[in-house]
């Protein structure tokens, strides 16, 4: 549970290197051992765990945003959005708050809305959003809102699950986003402070931004018994978490800070800054609240902003603070990564990070001694030989996938993609107007192709994966390959044309094709790499000698989604025609466990 916590105040295009590959087996059937790079001992690189007791930020360098998380025992546990992504809701832990690894999601499925299932795909942008996760009285809860739907929560006896299907607590006509708990155990109350944005909001409140209201709860933490109490109101402000540290009352809120009024919050402005703030109370949750600005972006990240997480302690008590990095920036191009924080408190009030201009507000650390010692690096997973009967964790589909079309056991050792006739580009199907635009390449093919099956880039240096595909039960009028996808999309493939001929090609952000040369044998294998945000694509037919086909192109985030890697398959005519994939590696500029 939000347990009441007790104050230690301390104070105070050039292509990449790429490794080899393996010749493919000449017999199809027989399942070819992966490529998998043999790492001696646990990898290091430009962030997280460098494996001398220190560690670079961003420690979880990829798109896991709008964190928070709950420490049980000597493990602490970490959810993170995802949006339209099945399943939803990543779980993650961790021994030391730096090395994190998947362990499950909180939803199997987006089942509460049909616009998430494989034939609308039209939850662009919504399902899970900025969520809380608590444990109380041996019940793990997670609370979110979803957008379009209002505030849920779910529940499990195992963090790993399996969790219940969402309970609705309050419609979306009150409610915005970003809920956080606390039971309050001297009281015996429960309570969830929600961002109601403008929903609720009276003529008699001139204050700009968001309302932010507490409601209490029943103690089973299932329903909500009031109408609520506004707390605070302040530009952008959102993302509460509640903690009671010492008898006083603390909200940590996001807020934005406008340096150039011409701009909104959220846009890219380098005058702008999303910060950290700090309500404290002695006297009640609804306070009365004084406030003050605990962290800003400072220097180490460009122009990149810092705010909204959670509050951590190691066992030697001191404070940490999880929080992630914004997508204020040239080319946050893996997305919203996160970064670890020490947390030093000044008369009752929390600095986080460091604060490098001394005007009394911290700012993130680029390096910093580990919290916790003797634990190895790791990271989530990211290879995959699919000799599993389940889907790894670091897998998310494009919506709710057809369960139907996909397989891990038809083919022992392989992950098959069957292909389903593309959606309609029509209204009810695909991303709306009102989310992208359809100067984007939106009304693409790609984006209403149901099965598309991804997983986050790693940082933003360098990185490189391959992957083996037989094509050898294609059809005519597929598509299928690799993609890369984020803001925009690129693919390799194989196309099928009327008459049973492939041929490789490439697809651009807006859906224009490039056809290469005609593909004439079962095993295909495709490369791609990246330097910074610029990549490419290269194929072999025998897993040793790689041609460059397509542009160098530029990856991006967008959508609220940074590029991931992936595999995809669609038919233009019918239901027809399947690939197998018969491995996935991933090498990358960052922490790796031995092994992998």
């Amino acid at each position: 549970m939000k347990k009441i916590m007790y104050l230690n105040a301390c104070k105070a295009l050039v292509l990449i290197p790429v490794f080899s590959v393996l010749a493919c087996n000449s017999e199809p059937e027989k399942k070819q051992a992966t490529p998998v790079k043999e790492i001696a001992k646990a990898q290091t690189g430009s962030w997280g765990d460098q494996g001398d007791g220190t560690y670079i930020n961003p420690i979880l360098n990829a798109d896991y945003p709008d964190s928070d998380i709950e420490q049980v025992g000597d493990t602490y546990y970490m959810i993170t959005s995802k949006q339209h992504m099945s399943p939803g809701m990543p779980i993650l832990e961790s021994k030391d708050m730096v090395n994190w690894t998947n362990v499950g999601h909180v939803f199997d499925s987006l089942s509460w809305a049909p616009e998430y299932n494989w034939d609308r795909m039209n939850g662009y942008s919504f399902g899970t959003w900025a969520g809380d996760l608590a444990y109380h009285e041996g019940t793990w809860y997670c609370y979110q809102i979803d957008y379009q739907h209002g505030l849920m929560v779910a529940t499990a006896k195992d963090i790993k699950g399996p969790w219940s299907k969402p309970i609705m607590m309050l419609p979306k006509s009150e409610v915005l986003d970003d809920p956080a708990v606390f039971w309050d155990e001297d009281t015996h109350k429960a309570y969830v402070i929600i961002n109601t944005a403008g929903k609720q909001k009276e003529a008699s409140n001139t204050i700009e931004g968001n309302e932010n209201r507490i409601y209490e709860m029943s103690w089973d933490g299932t329903k909500i018994l009031d109408e609520g109490k506004l707390v605070y109101t302040g530009m952008g402000a959102e993302a509460a978490k509640i903690y009671k540290i010492d008898g006083t009352w603390y909200i940590f809120l996001a807020q934005w800070t406008m340096g150039d009024m011409s701009t909104k919050p959220g846009v890219k402005n380098p005058k702008n800054d999303r910060k950290q703030i700090v309500l404290r109370s002695k006297e009640s949750i609804y306070g009365p609240y004084e406030v003050k600005t605990v962290l800003e972006k400072g220097t180490v990240f460009n122009n990149r902003s810092a705010s909204q997480g959670a509050l951590m302690q190691a066992p030697d008590k001191s404070w940490w603070y999880m929080h992630q990095l914004i997508q204020n920036d040239d080319i946050p191009f893996q997305g919203r990564p996160q970064c670890l924080e020490p947390v030093t408190w000044v008369d009752g009030w929390p600095i986080i990070g460091v604060d490098e201009d001394n005007d009394g507000i911290g700012e993130p650390v680029k390096t910093y001694k580990k919290p916790i010692d003797g634990y190895p690096v790791t990271a989530p997973r990211t290879d995959d030989d699919f000799s599993s009967p389940k889907l790894g964790f670091q897998w998310e589909w494009n919506h709710n996938p057809r369960n139907t079309h996909w397989s891990l056991t038809k083919r022992p050792g392989w992950l098959r993609l069957k292909a389903s006739k593309v959606l309609p580009n029509e209204k009810g199907y695909g991303p709306n107007i009102n989310e992208w635009t359809n100067k984007d390449g939106s009304g693409s093919d790609f984006w209403r192709a149901n099965n598309a099956l991804s997983q986050r880039i790693m940082g933003i240096t360098t990185g490189t994966a391959v992957a083996k595909f037989d094509v050898s039960g294609m059809k005519p009028h597929q598509l299928a390959g690799f993609v890369r996808y984020g803001g925009v999309f690129n693919l390799l493939g194989v196309e099928v044309d009327e008459h049973g001929k492939k041929h490789l090609f490439y697809m651009d952000p807006m859906g224009e094709k490039t056809l290469g040369p005609e593909i004439t044998v079962n095993d295909l294998y495709i490369r791609t790499s990246n330097s910074s945000n610029q990549a490419i694509y290269e194929y072999s037919f025998d897993g040793k000698n790689f041609k460059r086909f397509g542009p160098t192109f530029t990856i991006a985030f967008g959508k609220w989604t940074g590029d991931r890697l992936g595999f995809f398959s669609w038919n233009e005519k019918e239901d027809a025609g399947y690939i197998d994939v018969d491995w996935f590696t991933y090498d990358y500029d960052g922490p790796k466990a031995a092994n992998q």
